[in-house]
């Protein structure tokens, strides 16, 4: 699972960041999470081809974090898509695109999987395929946001062969066996368990975006243990008051997130325009949680095997 910001800009692009979109890299295929203008040419600028992104995952409706969305679809059309694509969104976007020009059932040859998520959602899985799923909570902002957790399913432990031959195991069928977590019986009658040459399954892999929110349970329980969490920074400790009457969070406060969450590592983003040099965010940060770090547009940060 690799991770890729491709906008940390908060509200208006700068000449150095981009509006909000997160692009997570598994097996091939990407998951999109927020989709501000621009996006199209970042997925670019990152070397991600538009045709591999499986689902998009939209936070909330102010036209930062949504409004690519548009150029995005439109240009999937001209390239002849044809496979499904997912969108997970807050209710009213499923009415926008299917309503705007060009986009709808009769100009596209892709179906658009609509998970249309009402206000008053509690919390749910909201998009799964084979190598993870991904969770949605109601976050607290100046309107109805989301925040999405990825996760991958859980992985079996690694079988020692060598072992296994050892104990007269030498079939790849009965190897896929004890990898499942049965029991391989032997010719003289003894058995192998899958502890006796399987290690223990590694914790699955995650990852949290938790964007245009003040601190809140929910984005606790969203980075709960998380490998990793892109959280909004938006302001400075100087700039608290408008925090709260923004709905936004500081740095500190993002970092307090992750501390309750014990998350594995924060990356800080969403960043006001006011600050062109964000390491006295990160400064304050690494106060509440030292593994905190400002977001880099375009990095890859590899949380596991690919």
């Amino acid at each position: 699972m690799t991770v890729i910001p491709l906008g940390t800009a908060s509200a208006v692009p700068t000449r150095s960041r981009h509006l909000s979109a997160t692009a997570v890299l598994q097996a091939g295929r990407v998951v999109l999470f927020d989709c501000g203008e621009g996006t199209q040419n970042r997925l670019m600028d990152a070397g991600l081809r538009h045709g591999r992104i499986e689902a998009i995952c939209i936070t909330h409706l102010h036209g930062d974090h949504y409004f690519g969305i548009f150029g995005l679809l439109s240009t999937m059309v001209l390239s002849r898509r044809m496979a499904p694509l997912s969108i997970i969104a807050p209710e009213p976007l499923a009415e926008s695109l299917d309503g705007m020009a060009g986009l709808g059932h009769a100009d596209r040859r892709f179906e658009i999987r609509h998970v249309a998520i009402p206000e008053g959602f509690g919390s749910g899985v909201v998009y799964e395929n084979d190598r993870s799923t991904i969770v949605a909570r109601p976050l607290d902002h100046r309107v109805f946001t989301l925040g999405y957790r990825i996760q991958e399913r859980p992985r079996a432990g690694n079988l020692d062969v060598e072992r296994a031959r050892a104990l007269g195991i030498d079939s790849h069928e009965h190897y896929r066996q004890l990898k499942r977590g049965e029991a391989v019986k032997l010719e003289d009658g003894s058995a192998v368990q899958p502890e006796e040459v399987v290690s223990p399954p590694p914790a699955p892999l995650s990852f949290a975006y938790i964007m245009d929110t003040q601190p809140c349970r929910a984005a606790v329980r969203l980075a709960a243990d998380a490998t990793l969490v892109l959280h909004d920074a938006t302001f400075g400790e100087a700039h608290r008051e408008r925090a709260r009457r923004t709905r936004h969070s500081t740095a500190r406060e993002a970092a307090g997130v992750a501390r309750k969450a014990r998350a594995r590592r924060l990356l800080l983003g969403h960043f006001s325009a006011r600050y062109r040099d964000v390491s006295e965010l990160v400064r304050e940060a690494e106060e509440v949680f030292p593994r905190a770090e400002a977001a880099v547009e375009l990095e890859r940060y590899v949380l596991g095997p690919v």
